[in-house]
């Protein structure tokens, strides 16, 4: 028996329509879990929209929706992809084992089960998965370090936008929040990992380290030779994280980071730069970058213009609005503005 509180056990969902089964496998795992029993997959995707379970024991044969499909649901959804599901089956057959495991199930047992069996097979499941989500984790500390690490060594150059690079990666986060919230490019951004992906944002000024200090020092306005030096940075970022995903192989992190370092100068209307993108031929993440990277010049002091109210940089968006930027992301700008506000 374990002493933990109930809240802080691992939650296992149990789902077969033989409530014989439902009852065996709670008494098993009560007392170490905490189990909720359901006797469809129907059943167990409402309860899943309110409660994220550590592990899914998923019946194949049911009515309505059964495993297979089941599982292919839970794969399709990023939230719920990792989740490790065993199948209870009756099946003995190797075509079935074959097809649970390219749908991405971690462990077949066969009905009836034994007692300790099961509690053995799910310790063993919910150890690797807790190894695999410490070590993601320590993956996720260390490209967010070696981001922080880059973007400060960007600012320390850059003497005039102090705290810009954290600002604005706190902006995209809020931004990315709103979005999903209010349904706008939700498909795309509910496959993402918002940490993962914010922090990737950090990066996006990297590409200032080639520009000269005495243009990113300038204490006024840029001459227009200097201005065309200084857009230089967009693409010269996109191509020192192509030569660090050279090195280190192309992972979703340096993806999202050459996104937010070679497109957040595009504008919505064509006009912007390296490449002069369009519309939502500028990927997602420019377009998002877009407005954070705007919003912290507008209400920052810089040489050439006063630090604008929180108030006044709003118009300036939405003055913008179909010109410069996405239409639909400054709607979710206006609908989190207040949180954009806050951030210090």
């Amino acid at each position: 028996m374990n002493n933990k509180a109930l809240s802080d056990l691992p939650t296992i969902f149990v789902v077969d329509d033989n409530n014989t089964n439902l009852l065996v496998a709670e008494r098993a795992l009560a007392g170490d879990y905490r189990v909720y029993t359901m006797p469809s997959a129907k059943s167990m995707f409402a309860l899943q929209a309110h409660i994220m379970p550590d592990l899914i024991l998923l019946d194949i044969e049911m009515p309505e929706i059964n495993g297979f499909e089941a599982l292919k649901q839970l794969k399709q959804n990023k939230k719920t992809a990792g989740i490790p599901v065993m199948f209870l089956t009756s099946r003995t057959d190797e075509a079935s084992e074959i097809l649970g495991f390219e749908l991405g199930a971690v462990d077949f047992l066969t009905k009836p089960f034994s007692e300790f069996v099961l509690r053995n097979r799910i310790k063993l499941h919910l150890d690797v998965e807790g190894l695999i989500r410490k070590r993601t984790e320590e993956i996720l500390k260390l490209k967010t370090g070696i981001a922080a690490t880059l973007a400060r060594v960007v600012e320390n150059r850059d003497r005039l936008t102090g705290g810009h690079v954290e600002r604005a990666t706190r902006y995209v986060r809020v931004m990315l929040e709103a979005m999903l919230a209010s349904g706008i490019y939700s498909d795309e951004i509910s496959q993402w990992d918002l940490e993962e992906t914010a922090s990737s944002a950090r990066l996006h000024d990297v590409g200032k380290i080639v520009v000269s200090d005495l243009i990113l020092n300038k204490s006024g306005r840029l001459t227009a030779e200097e201005f065309e030096a200084i857009k230089d940075h967009a693409a010269a970022g996109e191509g020192i994280i192509l030569d660090i995903m050279n090195n280190v192989g192309d992972v979703v992190f340096l993806q999202n980071a050459k996104l937010f370092a070679g497109c957040h100068h595009e504008r919505w209307d064509g006009t912007g730069y390296p490449r002069g993108l369009k519309g939502e031929d500028i990927p997602l993440q420019g377009r998002i970058m877009a407005i954070a990277d705007a919003y912290d010049a507008l209400v920052s002091e810089r040489p050439y213009k006063p630090a604008y109210s929180h108030e006044k940089a709003l118009r300036i968006i939405v003055e913008n609005r179909g010109k410069q930027f996405d239409p639909k992301i400054v709607d979710a700008f206006l609908a989190a503005s207040e949180k954009f506000a806050e951030v210090v």
